[in-house]
């Protein structure tokens, strides 16, 4: 039983987490493969830089919607099935859809598992989990940000600090481990900015890409 619900819970939180809402905003709104421009990743900044604010504020906010909503509602669904009987620890269920839904995200099955870098998707799995603690990273992520004009450095920061903070707050283990789960994800994706960083070549916030209505580049 306890098996069966955590293989099923992480299906379903891997699916929403897999929904390509930069993908879509591409297609819809200009006809292209968001895949094809710029950075070539399928999340909100490659949006912002092609598609411009508007969209991708958008999806940013949907790619957070995804993360909230995969560690709250899906658990409570299955708290609500199950009832007193719930078979296993409801934090560690939650960590599991953090998980899959942040997996889902960078490897979507809907794309032939390339997706985002995870950094939306992660926000919003711990604004589900330990607000207090997103809430500063958030702000670490924003001022890195608007000094360095670095989405990248602004990321990986966000993932350190939110380990950091859900130290010092001593929030359970489960959410610990999975906030250093998420910052190794984190880096992983973010590797070929990390070289670019260190090269110099790393583009910085406001930089567009040129997109024509037919889609070509």
């Amino acid at each position: 039983m306890e098996i069966a619900l955590m293989v099923i819970c992480f299906v379903v939180a891997y699916l929403i987490g897999a929904v390509p809402f930069a993908y879509i905003a591409g297609k819809a709104l200009k006809g292209i493969d968001i895949r094809d421009y710029g950075s070539g990743n399928v999340g909100a900044t490659n949006v912002l830089r092609t598609l411009g604010k508007g969209p991708g504020i958008i999806v940013l906010l949907l790619d957070m919607a995804k993360g909230a909503a995969a560690v709250t509602a899906v658990p409570g669904v299955f708290l609500v099935i199950n009832g007193a009987d719930f078979p296993i620890s409801y934090e560690l269920l939650k960590v599991i859809c953090g998980v899959a839904v942040v997996t889902g995200h960078i490897w979507t099955v809907f794309l032939r598992f390339k997706g985002g870098k995870g950094v939306a998707t992660t926000a919003g799995v711990f604004f589900g989990l330990t607000w207090i603690s997103m809430l500063i990273a958030g702000v670490v992520f924003f001022v890195v940000v608007f000094l360095t004009r670095y989405i990248s450095v602004g990321s990986i920061l966000l993932g350190i600090t939110l380990l950091v903070a859900n130290l010092l707050l001593r929030y359970c283990n489960e959410y610990i481990i999975l906030s250093g789960a998420v910052l190794a994800l984190i880096v992983f994706t973010h590797r070929s900015n990390i070289r670019r960083l260190i090269n110099g070549t790393e583009n910085k916030l406001g930089k567009r890409v040129e997109v024509s209505e037919e889609g070509t580049k």
